[in-house]
């Protein structure tokens, strides 16, 4: 069942999602090879904590870890470890916090030093075509609006879409219906109703969209091995039109990017 919110769980939820954005932030000040995964989980774990909040992946089915830090040709899920960041790499920060009974929860794919010129293109195409699926939640569409538009974009690509995993209702759980996969078909699904909350996250592999699970249980990887890019926001649907609760300002003024999320927003719209 679908939980609509009021504009006042609204705000509280745009709260949440702007601690976590502030957290990406703050992570993206510290990377860089031969920084490890485990020390990223550590101070984003107390950075939360000094906003009031608590972190929304730890402890959550069982997850030992506040992030979910997925490098190279892991999708998502990845755990945390002691092996540094290297020059080249890229790696997918999920990260989820509490506040006031509601759930903030989104991600972003970096680049550590300077990555190859087809890696770059995978991330930017797939941060676009999370654009691309917001502008499509809104009044009178349904769920395969935003699927179809996410994975067209991408396949023109010539990219896999992933599809085992999907974006998903948001709220005072961490996952709500409806689910909102990166595929479908236009005018299927779930229709959208004002006051609904999602993360839509496109995870887009340069190579094949088939994925498989790792032996710890958790990291999802790319089944030929190549590089995998993973973005999510949290959008909220206001008077039939999709609002992002998230941002992605807090790490483009880290990184020194002359982006603005408003900006890439608007590039990508037609409401």
């Amino acid at each position: 069942m679908i939980e609509l919110k009021t504009l006042e769980e609204i705000e509280l939820m745009r709260e949440s999602a702007l601690i976590v954005s502030k957290t990406l932030g703050m992570l993206a000040t510290e990377l860089k090879p031969g920084v490890t995964t485990k020390h990223l989980d550590k101070i984003a774990e107390d950075y939360i904590r000094e906003q009031g909040a608590e972190p929304g992946f730890l402890g959550l089915y069982g997850c030992p870890s506040t992030l979910l830090t997925s490098t190279n040709e892991a999708v998502v899920h990845g755990l945390p470890t002691d092996k540094p960041l290297e020059e080249g790499d890229v790696v997918s920060i999920d990260c989820g916090a509490l506040k006031n009974g509601f759930y903030g929860d989104h991600a972003f794919t970096f680049e550590i030093g300077e990555v190859k010129p087809e890696t770059k293109k995978l991330l930017q195409v797939t941060k676009d075509s999370l654009y691309i699926g917001i502008r499509e939640f809104k009044q009178g569409n349904r769920v395969g609006d935003v699927g179809y538009a996410i994975q067209k974009y991408c396949e023109d690509h010539g990219y896999g879409v992933v599809r085992e995993l999907v974006g998903h209702g948001l709220g005072k759980k961490m996952h709500e219906d409806p689910e909102m996969p990166n595929y479908g078909k236009r005018g299927r699904g779930k229709k959208f109703q004002n006051g609904m909350v999602v993360a839509i996250e496109p995870m887009i592999n340069m190579g094949t969209h088939r994925i498989k699970q790792l032996k710890d249980g958790w990291t999802i990887v790319t089944a030929d091995g190549k590089p995998s890019a993973h973005f999510e926001h949290d959008v909220a649907l206001i008077d039939g039109k999709p609002e992002i609760l998230s941002t992605f300002n807090y790490i483009y003024e880290a990184l020194g990017i002359k982006s603005d999320e408003e900006d890439e927003f608007k590039n990508h719209v037609t409401i």
